[in-house]
């Protein structure tokens, strides 16, 4: 028998999708989302740390700061945009699995297909809106470039980040979607009539 010339595409008979217990991914871009994942999860220590602080200086010593609670909201919200990739990566996104749990090899391989489809659709949506809320939030209506800020005492470009930030996010979740597409439709060595 020949080797695999997809290595990243599991032979047939083979499950395409990712053992619960191990998060590593099918391709390269879902391992490198894992191995960044496990870097970046070391920020939500960071965010307990810079909150603890916070609480010191404004309990304790009676001196709030102006950049934590802002600081904390951004990281916290980049990590959980960054979920949305690392869900999908490791297959721990929201399934029905009353219902996929269920039913044969085949037709869970085709409901995963539609779910690929469906968040396709989902991604070009939201690719869509997001690149005009990133080029809003860095170039100013008069065409200079300027980055979006809270409007806070302490003023930081946190907006204007994370909605950059979206939007790269989305198209690597539009690339993630492609790939699992492309995957599933070559698991059985079948093309659907799609």
């Amino acid at each position: 028998m020949s080797e695999n010339p997809y290595p990243d595409i599991p032979v047939r008979g083979a499950s395409p999708v990712p053992n619960a217990d191990d998060d590593q991914g099918f391709s390269a871009l879902d391992r490198g989302i894992v191995w960044l994942g496990r870097k970046l999860s070391l920020i939500f220590a960071l965010i307990v740390v810079i909150s603890v602080y916070e609480i010191a200086r404004r309990y304790l010593f009676d001196s709030p700061t102006l950049w934590v609670h802002e600081t904390v909201t951004f990281l916290g919200a980049s990590l959980f945009v960054f979920g949305g990739l690392y869900a999908l990566a490791t297959d721990k996104h929201v399934r029905v699995v009353l219902i996929y749990d269920a039913v044969s090899a085949r037709t869970q391989r085709w409901l995963r297909i539609v779910h690929h489809l469906l968040g396709l659709a989902f991604c070009g949506m939201i690719v869509y809106a997001s690149w005009f809320m990133a080029k809003d939030a860095v170039v100013a209506p008069w065409g200079a470039m300027r980055l979006e800020t809270s409007g806070s005492a302490w003023n930081p470009p946190f907006p204007a980040y994370l909605k950059v930030i979206i939007f790269i996010a989305m198209i690597v979740l539009t690339l993630q979607f492609v790939l699992h597409l492309i995957r599933d439709l070559r698991a059985s060595g079948e093309t659907p009539d799609v």
